[in-house]
């Protein structure tokens, strides 16, 4: 059995989608060991609770540096034995602590076609550039922002009619088939 970290920071939705495809054994021998959010009142934390899944709120305030914080979270994952770590809409980068034990064993889903459109509304800048296209990108985590090697992509075309929330929805609905497919992959 493989034990994996769900990292999230706000609705959840894939972290959501992730559960239910673990309980419906879609995604055969992982063990999803708790929920990792940073923020207090994220909707995850609801979702992780129709689960029954353990919850670890860890707001980088409560700490003196990132560093303090990042060992706090090192240790939950070394006490719960973690393997792989995921991030499900996390919006922290990760830092050298975590990653100098599990660099390699980070992945990350990104609404964009990486390497374009990095960072935060990743869906916006897309609908605003003119671009004929976007998707998502499943990814390794590295110590930069959306930098880590690509693992695969979906494309997802942006039509000429289109508004802004029917184009997160595409995409959404892209990254809930392409996650569990590229996690079933690489992490089993």
């Amino acid at each position: 059995m493989v034990k994996i970290a769900l990292f999230a920071s706000g609705s959840g939705t894939n972290f959501e989608n992730i559960m239910q495809r673990v309980e419906d054994g879609q995604l055969p021998n992982i063990e999803v060991t708790a929920l990792y959010t940073d923020h207090e009142n994220a909707k995850c934390i609801e979702r992780a609770r129709h689960f029954d899944l353990p919850v670890h709120i860890n707001e980088l305030n409560q700490f003196e540096d990132k560093r303090a914080y990042e060992r706090k979270i090192l240790d939950l994952l070394t006490t719960e034995q973690v393997d792989w770590i995921v991030l499900a809409g996390y919006m922290k980068l990760i830092g050298p602590t975590i990653l100098s034990v599990y660099e390699g064993r980070i992945l990350n889903i990104h609404p964009s076609l990486l390497p374009k459109y990095k960072g935060k509304d990743a869906i916006g800048q897309a609908f605003n550039s003119g671009d004929s296209e976007t998707g998502t990108t499943v990814h390794y985590v590295d110590s930069g922002m959306d930098t880590g090697q690509i693992i695969e992509q979906s494309r997802c075309p942006i039509l000429k009619n289109d508004t802004k929330e029917e184009l997160e929805n595409r995409v959404k609905s892209l990254e809930y088939e392409l996650y569990p497919k590229v996690i079933a992959r690489v992490i089993q």
